[in-house]
């Protein structure tokens, strides 16, 4: 069964003398009634769907709403022109998390991981690293089960919907996930992922969701590129030894409280915040005038 505490995961790791990755895959076994091989095959079909999600970006699309499209390839000529900040892994990490997170608002196929509103985070820190050949598609695999494996911590004692939890729920969720990831791809120790996990939620606990006329969208797309940077950010904390002092199951259990203390405003409901504002507010009636007229 899904472990109910990153603990008892870290634990079972000593106890079975198990790599992370395969204390996760036996608990999905367990749990989905697999088989070994059509669980590792399905983490394989996932991978290569983010991958084809990435090739088949076109910077000409542009989502229903007309407010979602071409930013990643923005971003990509800059880097090209020597225009950014960031080094070369970073770079791309920010312009794939747009690219994946733009092909959602423009209804194309993506993996929600965990979800779609958050959809961007995994692939942008871990496309970089298999293209520049630094992890091969066996150790991305291996790293998503990890993360799928935080995720189904943060799942059983939170949530992973925004609509309850806020975008903490969602960016968080999947920037900690991705945090874990990357650790675990460097040759971190299972507690090394768990601190990064930790850290990563952390710097996101109390993130509302207040989408834009309803869309995932405005700030939905630019807050996937923090939550990747987020996640780089935490796992070259712990990989250096960095600790973030609150365990990661009472970082989990203060984000669901946040959460639940959330204005219904504040969680998906188009509201409030950024949904709010003058502008927010004059982009919702932009978007009902052109529903109205489809």
């Amino acid at each position: 069964m899904a472990y109910p505490s990153v603990r008892e995961m870290l634990a079972a790791c000593q106890a079975e003398h198990l790599p992370l990755h395969e204390v996760i895959l036996r608990s999905d076994l367990a749990e989905s009634g697999l088989t070994r091989e059509d669980s590792l095959a399905e983490m394989h079909r996932m991978w290569s769907v983010m991958c084809r999600t990435s090739a088949e970006y076109r910077e000409e699309d542009r989502s229903n709403s007309g407010f979602a499209g071409g930013d990643a390839a923005k971003v990509e000529a800059a880097a090209r022109a020597g225009l950014l900040l960031g080094g070369d892994y970073l770079n791309q990490v920010l312009a794939e998390a747009l690219k994946t997170a733009e092909c959602n608002a423009c209804m194309k196929r993506i993996v929600a991981a965990p979800t779609a509103g958050s959809c961007g985070v995994l692939p942008a820190v871990l496309l970089p690293l298999w293209r520049a050949g630094l992890a091969d598609e066996e150790a991305v695999c291996r790293a998503l089960y990890v993360a799928a494996g935080f995720g189904q911590v943060i799942a059983a004692r939170a949530t992973l919907a925004g609509a309850e939890g806020g975008c903490q729920a969602e960016v968080g969720a999947a920037s900690a996930m991705a945090a874990a990831a990357l650790v675990y791809l460097k040759g971190g120790t299972a507690e090394a992922c768990a601190e990064a996990f930790a850290m990563a939620l952390t710097n996101l606990e109390g993130l509302v969701c207040d989408p834009v006329a309803g869309l995932v969208e405005i700030p939905c797309i630019k807050r996937n590129v923090i939550g990747a940077m987020n996640a780089v950010s935490a796992a070259d904390m712990a990989l250096a030894g960095v600790v973030g002092h609150i365990p990661a199951d009472e970082v989990i259990d203060a984000m669901a409280e946040v959460g639940a203390a959330m204005s219904r405003d504040l969680r998906e409901t188009g509201i409030g915040g950024l949904a709010g504002t003058p502008t927010g507010q004059a982009i919702r009636e932009i978007v009902t005038m052109a529903q109205e007229e489809a």
